[in-house]
């Protein structure tokens, strides 16, 4: 029987999972790393860190599972998007990654813009305005800001693509990832020479651009003796976390939505054909199935934000130990009525995407009273966190995209009262699967169809993946919503002038 593995290059660590051809996990293994943020809204990985994590989780998984090396036929990469890996003509590490939530180049976006001939010339040209988290921004950054790196430069991978070429000694990215440097021409599935030219980028920075389920190579003599595997395992092109995730969902056909609640919040629909929102406020990219497309919302703090509540505003206090006080910030938080007694809480702890496209928004707590308790701010950041995700849906909507079923994904997936605000929220029911591995297991299923063993990743989904439960929309708690979702979009507005000040007065500290 073969074997696949999915590895899965995330922003707090890596997964590594190993399925059998039935779609089975065998074995799975995590390793976390350090995320550096040397400024307020830079945030920095160090790529050993991504390559160390993946030697020891495949090791892992190929302890735990028993199985033959000669039995894993290949291996697909999924990673964290838009992340910068810079190397020199010796393949070696010029500085420090640059991650997709990293909010520096703001000037750089608006050099991209006006290079392109404004913002409409530009969505034409690539399906999406630029972007502080984008790749190519980082590029310009780097020419700006750090000549004598920028001179340096020889090529410039995404983080999935910079342990591909460590496995294979191969340059290649596929075209969901890429699609999030803001370099690829969508529609046509290739990288944008005309915005290169206007950007005065040379294309041999960029690695050659290939279909997710094609093969890239094979594990080299040296990797494979590390990896304890075989140089005949091949490596696929796999996917972006968010499109690997929505594989990993089944999401491969026209009326599947997929809400995902990890680090970020991500809406994910998918598309037969390439489609825009004219004023940018989604992503439209390559999907990793064959010829199709999506289109995304991402908010840029969701799980983040409740992951900052609890550890670093929680952390501490009376009767809340570092094991329990996830668990008892949630308890606390089920005990409040929907609506949070009129207590909003607005996610942008870095930044926001979509719908505002603005580096410099920031979170809030808005509507606070004597009344209020932890329990209420609890669940104001969990209904915010939520708010942003339907800001995303109903752009979707808009659009005339169908939406026919919600498919829910993350850490938010696991939580039964994020799982019920989501369906009040929303107003419709979610769905769960009866397997939520995430993007590894994705990248898993785009490999064994890179091997042969399904003939398609829509026949790979529909043979593995199966709807596990749903959760039914509370009329009263989503009628509630109804009236609270209009103010949380008025206080963004509101705020934003003070929000941009105290985003400069952070600079300047």
């Amino acid at each position: 029987m073969a074997h696949y593995l999915g590895i899965d290059i995330g922003t707090s660590g890596t997964k590594t999972l190993l399925i059998d051809e039935s779609g089975k996990v065998i074995a799975e293994a995590n390793v976390d790393y350090p995320l550096h943020q040397p400024k307020p809204g830079w945030t920095e990985q160090d790529p050993e860190d991504w390559w160390n994590a993946t030697i020891k989780t495949v090791r892992a998984v190929m302890k735990k599972s028993r199985v033959s090396p000669d039995s894993v036929g290949a291996i697909g990469l999924s990673g964290q998007m838009h992340g910068s890996v810079f190397l020199d003509k010796e393949n070696r590490v010029i500085r420090n990654a640059l991650l997709w939530n990293d909010q520096r180049t703001t000037a750089e976006c608006e050099q991209i813009t006006e290079a392109a001939g404004g913002r409409k010339r530009l969505i034409k040209m690539v399906a999406n305005p630029a972007l502080t988290g984008f790749q190519a921004p980082k590029i310009l950054w780097l020419r700006n800001q750090e000549p004598r790196n920028f001179s340096r430069l020889a090529k410039v991978l995404l983080p999935k693509d910079e342990i591909r070429r460590r496995l294979t000694g191969d340059f290649f990215t596929e075209v969901s990832d890429a699609s999030g440097t803001l370099l690829l021409d969508v529609v046509k599935r290739k990288w944008s020479n005309k915005l290169m030219n206007c950007l005065e980028l040379e294309t041999d920075l960029l690695p050659e651009v290939v279909e997710s389920e094609d093969v890239t190579g094979t594990l080299t003599a040296e990797t494979a003796k590390l990896l304890g595997l075989t140089t005949k395992c091949k490596v696929v092109g796999g996917a972006g976390d968010c499109a690997a995730g929505a594989i990993g969902n089944g999401v491969v056909k026209s009326g599947i939505l997929s809400t995902s609640i990890g680090t970020s919040g991500v809406m994910f629909v998918h598309s037969d054909e390439p489609q825009y929102d004219s004023e940018g406020r989604l992503h439209t990219f390559c999907h990793a199935v064959r010829g199709k497309w999506h289109m995304m919302g991402v908010n840029l703090t969701s799980g983040g934000s409740l992951q900052w509540w609890v550890d670093s505003v929680l952390r501490g206090l009376k009767g809340i130990s570092d094991k329990e006080r996830y668990a008892k910030a949630t308890e606390e938080a089920q005990a409040i009525a929907a609506g949070s007694n009129g207590l909003i809480f607005l996610p942008y702890l870095n930044g926001e995407r979509t719908p505002h496209a603005d580096s410099n928004a920031r979170g809030n707590f808005v509507g606070l009273n004597l009344a209020h308790t932890r329990g209420h701010m609890t669940r104001a950041v969990m209904e915010g966190v939520t708010f942003a995700l339907k800001d995303s849906l109903d752009i979707i909507q808009s659009l005339n995209v169908p939406v026919k079923q919600i498919r829910a994904s993350g850490g938010g997936s696991k939580n039964p009262l994020w799982r019920q605000m989501q369906a009040d929220v929303f107003g419709k029911k979610i769905t769960t699967l009866a397997v939520e591995q995430g993007p590894a297991y994705g990248v898993a299923l785009l490999a064994a169809v890179g091997d042969g063993c399904y003939r398609s990743i829509e026949h790979a989904c529909k043979a593995t993946i199966q709807i596990a439960e749903q959760t039914s929309v509370d009329r009263k708690a989503s009628s509630t919503y109804q009236q609270l979702f209009p103010v949380y979009q008025q206080v963004y507005e509101q705020l934003k002038t003070s929000m941009h000040r105290l985003a400069e007065l952070q600079a300047n500290e």
